[in-house]
């Protein structure tokens, strides 16, 4: 996990500002290819998890499968450091996002360069990300696999890899994937119209959920709070029928609500279920929820 200097004493409000600066200027630093934190034992195998979303539950079953084996997971915001930084198990580092992730370029910036040559992976996995060619197409050169995991990829996107260029570059980079594991059936058609091997997609659904649902049934070790949790949930409205609107941006929780006054008339103990994809949609959400 990351770690710090220990900051002089301070109020609390005082010191939730330190720790954001502290946080905004680490990841400044990060997101230049510039590592906080050593690697560990640097001749192991290393797999980096490069997440859009949070994903802290596919990175906490895969530490339990492989608890001997370092992880290394990215995300990009700050917003994503603070849900996640007390999820995490022993021995899963935490970095903020290169900004290669963010570039569509052919060529490996000396950012992305740097960060491979540091942390030396032998195993990427971008999860709920777009196609990156740059970061792709350059691990896969020095023999790094690379995986999509929840891939999926919007209709702007879809558009614009299918014009003749993007068609033969996307169908380029998709052959020097492993595994492709689409989010959903909608999603998998999308990548098998780009032509690529046949062998590397496989469908398997929303790993976020399946994770959640191995959790529910007892599948995987979860922590005592969080099994009561679920059983409670489940006590709680296993008679009412519920909606769910997941991954939800700016804007759209307007219409979702709008939709669901309606439905709440035919259907009198619906319940609706909001998760945005950004926390700090969190309490504009609530407020809209109670106007």
């Amino acid at each position: 996990m990351r770690t710090a200097r220990t900051p002089a004493p301070a109020v609390r409000g005082g010191r939730a500002l330190y720790e954001l600066y502290r946080a905004a200027s680490g990841a400044a630093a990060e997101r230049l290819g510039r590592p906080s934190i050593e690697r560990p034992r640097p001749d192991s195998p290393l797999g980096w998890f490069q997440s859009v979303s949070l994903g802290e539950g596919i990175v906490r079953h895969s530490a339990r499968l492989h608890p001997s084996r370092p992880i290394l997971l990215a995300t990009a915001t700050l917003s994503s450091f603070e849900v996640i930084k007390d999820l995490l198990p022993d021995g899963v580092m935490y970095q903020f996002s290169i900004t290669e992730v963010c570039v569509c370029s052919l060529h490996p910036s000396t950012v992305l360069i740097s960060f491979i040559r540091y942390w030396k992976p032998n195993l990427t996995l971008l999860m709920e990300s777009e196609l990156w060619p740059n970061l792709i197409l350059f691990a896969a050169e020095k023999g790094i696999a690379v995986a999509l995991l929840n891939a999926h990829i919007s209709l702007k996107s879809f558009n614009c890899w299918s014009l003749p260029i993007g068609l033969q570059l996307v169908s380029l980079m998709l052959s020097r994937l492993s595994l492709v594991i689409p989010l959903c059936s909608i999603q998998a058609v999308c990548f098998q119209l780009f032509y690529p091997p046949p062998q590397i997609i496989h469908f398997a659904g929303d790993l976020n959920f399946k994770i959640w649902y191995a959790h529910s049934v007892g599948d995987i070790d979860a922590g005592k709070e969080e099994v009561t949790a679920i059983e409670d949930l489940q006590q709680k409205f296993r008679n009412r029928p519920i909606c769910m609107a997941a991954s939800i941006h700016k804007g759209e929780y307007e219409v979702i609500l709008q939709v669901h006054d309606k439905l709440i008339k035919m259907y009198p103990t619906l319940l609706l279920v909001l998760v945005p994809r950004h926390p700090r949609d969190f309490k504009n959400i609530s407020l809209a929820c109670h106007a």
